[in-house]
């Protein structure tokens, strides 16, 4: 296909010479809507037109597609702005420089223009060479030191770091889907509550086995539905067994898991007969203030206090454990990190490690840590409620596989797909 220009633009609105750049994407740009999208981005801009010069489909399930198009602007400043939008979803700007570097002015503070990261894989061009972005984290800026280039949080960066600004000499690598026929690959951001579940959380089962025999971790997001449901035992196993083997989460869960240990209650509820217990509203506070007394949640394991729970699996199996306090935490127990930057440094140390993360009933937990994965770490994300499945997609984490259903079914049907032998034996 050659020469193929669309005519539903404006003409150009002055006798100059339109400005001109060319484009490419490669990949499976039809399947992932990666080309529609450009050609929407490019037909919305009123001073834009372009021109199809080649376009080569791939023939089969593995091959390619790649397109060039001509990119003409009337001015530099409409095309500048175009071409950093193109490249934002993984155009490749033919002709582009090397990225543009200004030092931070001070800790804590980044150059006015700096880039602002996506999530997915990046490259920038120093010195004529294109090298990949260490660490891809949404909402960060690139700081390029000696032959290498890294995200850092805005937090993080230190005065004189060289900080790239502008688009110039930034490339991203859209988020491919490949066009096999498969349950996980098909179903992302499915939030209806009628999806076939049984097949997906076989697929998801499957996945996760995967991570782990690739020497990856899986991190399970949780919130304390997971305890309040009753889903708790569920959770245990699955820590015990090496199916989980990382847990960030918030005073919630931690504390309402141990109360269950001391108590049988979450929230003073019953857990076996689902009845308010009298008092049972302070018995979180009690629980809080024995761990407290105890010097946390590894001295109560080591003094015998608490002997089981999810808590006591996930210390006693030496996985990462992180919790992130909020305003509302009560207590909190001393484990809890309530320097929120402290808490997201807490979790950036273990995310080159996940590859593939659960995320159950927390929906701001969720928000949070999937603003620190990149788009190559499978997420999933369970939640009774769908806007907590939609509202994570439309943060950013597009690679999201969304599934309406409570914790305890979700958890238990996960434990049975990975483990039938065993779970039938001890259900």
């Amino acid at each position: 296909m050659s020469d193929t220009t669309n005519d539903t633009t404006n003409e150009t609105t002055s006798d100059a010479r339109p400005c001109v750049r060319e484009i490419e994407l490669r990949g499976h740009i039809l399947d992932s809507g990666v080309f529609g999208r450009v050609l929407e981005i490019i037909m919305d801009n009123e001073f834009a037109r372009y021109t199809i010069d080649n376009f080569a489909v791939g023939k089969t399930a593995t091959e390619p597609s790649t397109a060039r198009l001509r990119i003409e602007a009337d001015t530099d400043e409409h095309l500048d702005d175009l071409l950093d939008k193109l490249r934002d979803i993984g155009a490749i700007v033919t002709d582009d420089t090397d990225a543009i570097r200004e030092p931070a002015p001070r800790d804590g503070v980044l150059p006015d223009d700096f880039y602002a990261t996506t999530n997915l894989e990046t490259e920038v061009r120093v010195d004529g060479t294109w090298i990949p972005v260490a660490l891809p984290e949404m909402d960060c800026a690139i700081v390029i030191g000696a032959g290498s280039a890294t995200t850092i949080a805005p937090s993080d960066v230190r005065a004189s770091d060289a900080v790239v600004v502008g688009h110039a000499g930034v490339r991203v690598k859209a988020l491919q889907r490949p066009r096999r026929k498969q349950v996980f690959e098909f179903m992302s951001s499915a939030v209806s509550s009628e999806k076939p579940k049984e097949s997906l959380i076989a697929e998801i089962a499957r996945e996760l086995a995967v991570t782990r025999a690739a020497g990856k971790r899986v991190l399970l997001v949780g919130g304390p539905a997971i305890v309040h449901t009753g889903a708790g035992k569920y959770l245990e196993r699955l820590i015990r067994a090496g199916f989980i083997d990382a847990l960030f989460a918030g005073n919630a869960l931690a504390v309402h898991d141990i109360e269950s240990q001391f108590f049988g209650t979450s929230l003073g509820v019953n857990l076996d007969d689902a009845f308010p217990v009298e008092e049972g509203h302070v018995h979180h506070l009690r629980t809080v203030n024995r761990i407290r007394a105890a010097g946390g949640i590894a001295p109560a394991i080591a003094s015998g206090l608490l002997t089981s729970g999810i808590m006591y699996e996930a210390y006693t199996q030496e996985i990462p454990v992180v919790l992130a306090g909020s305003i509302r935490d009560d207590g909190p127990l001393p484990d809890v990190l309530t320097d929120v930057i402290e808490a997201q440094r807490a979790m950036r140390r273990y995310v080159p490690e996940i590859g593939m993360t659960l995320m159950v009933c927390t929906l701001l937990h969720s928000i949070a840590v999937g603003n620190l994965l990149p788009s190559s770490c499978k997420v999933i994300c369970v939640d009774i409620n769908p806007a907590s499945v939609t509202k994570l997609t439309d943060r950013g984490s597009t690679q999201t596989i969304g599934l309406v259903m409570d914790a305890a079914s979700f958890l238990r049907e996960i434990w049975h797909a990975l483990r039938p032998a065993e779970a039938a034996s001890i259900s």
